[in-house]
């Protein structure tokens, strides 16, 4: 069963168990099934098996030494409760010929027999030393010719700077920073979709920094060895707070569990001779004396009613949600339970101890890590559910209404609130929102408007009408359809209102709109928002790679995304790009940039991989007013933007104390606006998207 509930998080997380082979795969998997476990990470073939051992003897018998044949489990039950563990021994970068040989030959037949038992998910060991071209090159093969099944390469969280090399000397490998390893791996097997990490967390960790980068990978396990937790007062297992941290950044992000190992914190006995015939009241006097999990328990007890001695299973939990009723019985002769129980029981509960998830992450749920064109609100109409989403976002509207509320009482002093009528044009009106919000920013603070309501798109403009209507506005608001470019405004307005802003502040041509309507505004006029900056910052995402290169075309490797950011790293903190001012009255006013920014990664982070730019923007409304999703200063609870997604063509990697040099244009023609970007140190990039050949706004 899963580890439990989380409010609002539909995706369940799983723990899985690590087996010794066996040749009684069901009863391996009902052992672990009724101890709690959802799935056993099982070794397929006798590890004693070595196909020159069987040529050279002549005793093969042709058939691979498997735990069962895939009779002995349901489909199902393969498919949905084993992953397969390739043989540990297997070392195809070895120097010894015949090693190496053997290796090559099982690792294909070990991921054969998976894929034909339908497994999900196969997990491949460690790689041996430094070098691992051959492994790639033989788990590539395989990617090449495999069906839908996932490769896990196993990797060591370590660093080298941890400590002592020799600590996690039975895992394999060299004492290194080990995403180097995995970096060199996947390269080698060319970003390959199919190809995750199962990452070893060790008793020590890396530093925050170093854990961070593996968030943008493809991690799909963690296992976690027994040794690695520590002893709570109480003799039972805890984790350290790192590690807790660790394994909660790991479920946000649908990372499954799996504990590895023999029973490294032997339970302390209680002994329960005090117990009377009401065997639930003891129970609810362990509970009561603070005990979190009563584990197995082999003892005496001197059973009132059968006076004869029998073994227990105590399962007391004070988190009810996690146990059910029946783990709350004695179980008799011969059913002692799993032994690692105690550590699923853990983990489970450091699960559901987790915050839930807050409205706004519910509400973007289905768009995490989705990539999504950005809107052409100039070139096209927006529909009505476009409309409606973005309606919503009542935060982004009560901002508009505190910067015009602002506007409007600098503008007026009281003893002229009753007398002057002040005009407010809202420039690309859609189907109403900011009309209400600048009419309710007035009567808050008693003056009087007058608001023209410009709008392009015909169909909003339906709606806006309907909205006058309705709301008896008809005196106050005038409604043009129009493009605010080519309107002729019959009068000049105190206050310009806009919501023109993209996910990169500037990149729905908020400038060239602008620009094009301030001659609407008196020479001491307001323009609302009065400022805006993008912002640039270098991320990890194999996710976000993987999908622009499913699509085997340069186009979209030149095109900006919208996006979700959630299994992503950051590498740095973001750093401004192009500033706009409205209104702008220079002679020499051109919305042409270009930038040139150098991002230094801390030290201890390692090397990493750059697979693109996350673009933010951060927008003053009106004075102290602000409107952003640039992370360090974003505005609470406000969902109308996600990132904008920049992606590298060729992913760049970065070796510490090494900066990263980005330049990134802003270009504009007669008839269209474009980005181009790319990378000059520590490797330089293609320039992507030059003169706008792939991506580009229309004017």
């Amino acid at each position: 069963m899963p580890l439990g509930e989380r409010n609002g998080d539909k995706e369940s997380r799983y723990c899985g168990v690590g087996t010794d082979f066996s040749n009684d795969m069901p009863q391996l998997l009902e052992y672990s099934i009724k101890g709690g476990f959802d799935f056993v990470l099982a070794t397929l073939v006798d590890p004693a098996y070595r196909p020159s051992l069987e040529s050279s003897n002549n005793l093969g018998s042709g058939a691979l030494p498997v735990a069962g044949s895939d009779l002995v489990l349901s489909p199902a039950q393969w498919s949905s409760h084993v992953v397969g563990k390739i043989s540990s021994w297997i070392d195809l970068d070895s120097d010894d010929e015949i090693l190496r040989r053997d290796s090559e030959i099982c690792l294909k037949q070990e991921v054969a027999w998976a894929s034909h038992l339908s497994l999900q998910a196969c997990l491949l060991p460690v790689p041996k030393g430094q070098s691992c071209a051959n492994y790639s090159r033989c788990v590539n093969q395989i990617l090449q010719s495999s069906n839908n099944m996932q490769l896990w390469l196993r990797i060591p969280l370590r660093k080298h700077e941890d400590g002592d090399p020799m600590d996690d000397q039975s895992l394999g490998g060299d004492p290194i920073d080990s995403w180097e390893t995995w970096n060199s791996f996947r390269l080698l097997c060319e970003h390959n979709s199919q190809l995750s990490v199962a990452l070893d967390v060790l008793g020590s960790l890396p530093s925050t920094n170093s854990l961070g980068r593996w968030i943008g990978e493809p991690v799909r396990a963690a296992i976690i060895h027994t040794n690695s937790f520590l002893t709570n007062a109480r003799g039972h297992p805890c984790l350290s707070k790192r590690h807790q941290k660790l394994l909660t950044q790991f479920f946000n992000h649908s990372v499954q569990v799996v504990i590895s190992g023999g029973l490294a914190h032997p339970i302390p006995i209680k002994s329960l001779e005090s117990a009377t015939n009401d065997v639930n009241s003891e129970f609810l006097n362990l509970v009561a004396d603070g005990l979190a999990f009563c584990f197995i328990i082999n003892c005496a007890f001197d059973f009132v009613r059968h006076r004869e001695n029998i073994k227990m299973v105590v399962t007391v939990n004070v988190f009810y949600a996690m146990v059910s009723e029946t783990d709350i019985l004695l179980v008799f002769k011969g059913d002692v339970g799993h032994p690692l129980r105690a550590y699923l029981y853990y983990i489970g509960y450091l699960y559901q101890k987790m915050d839930p998830l807050p409205e706004q992450e519910l509400y973007e749920l289905s768009y995490r890590d989705f990539l999504q064109s950005p809107l052409q609100p100039l070139m096209d109409n927006l529909e009505a559910q476009t409309y409606e989403t973005f309606e919503k976002d009542t935060v982004k509207y009560l901002q508009y209404q505190r910067a015009v509320g602002k506007a409007l009482l600098d503008r007026i002093p009281d003893e002229k609130a009753s007398s002057v009528t002040s005009v407010l044009m809202v420039v690309g009106a859609g189907r109403g929102p900011l009309v209400r919000a600048s009419l309710e920013a007035a009567k808050e603070t008693g003056r009087t408007l007058k608001v023209y309501a410009v709008e392009k798109n015909p169909n909003a403009v339906i709606t806006l009408h309907s909205l006058i209507k309705l709301e008896g506005w008809e005196k106050i608001v005038t409604i043009v359809s129009s493009d605010m470019r080519h309107w002729d405004a019959p009068e000049k307005a105190d206050i310009l209102v806009s919501e023109l802003l993209g996910s990169f502040g500037d990149n729905e041509l908020s400038p060239e709109c602008l620009d094009g309507a301030q001659r609407f505004l008196k020479p001491d006029g307001i323009s609302i928002p009065s400022s805006y900056t993008s912002f640039f910052q270098p991320i990890t995402s194999t996710k976000l790679y993987n999908d622009v290169k499913a699509h085997k075309d340069l186009v979209h490797f030149e095109t900006p995304y919208v996006v979700k950011l959630h299994k992503v790293a950051r590498l740095a903190p973001c750093q401004p790009v192009f500033t706009f001012v409205h209104p702008e009255y220079s002679p020499s006013n051109d919305n042409q940039r270009y930038t040139k920014l150098k991002f230094e990664i801390p030290e201890d982070t390692g090397s990493t991989l750059v697979h693109g730019f996350a673009g933010y923007f951060d927008a003053t409304l009106y004075k102290d007013v602000h409107l952003g999703i640039e992370p360090t200063m974003p505005t609470p609870n406000m969902f109308s933007w996600f990132p904008i997604f920049f992606p590298l063509r060729a992913p760049v990697c970065v070796r510490p104390g090494v900066p990263l040099e980005v330049h990134i244009w802003r270009c504009s023609g007669s008839t269209k606006v474009w980005y181009e970007w790319c990378v000059a140190s520590p490797s330089s990039s293609p320039i992507h998207n030059s003169k706008g050949r792939s991506y580009w706004v229309g004017l």
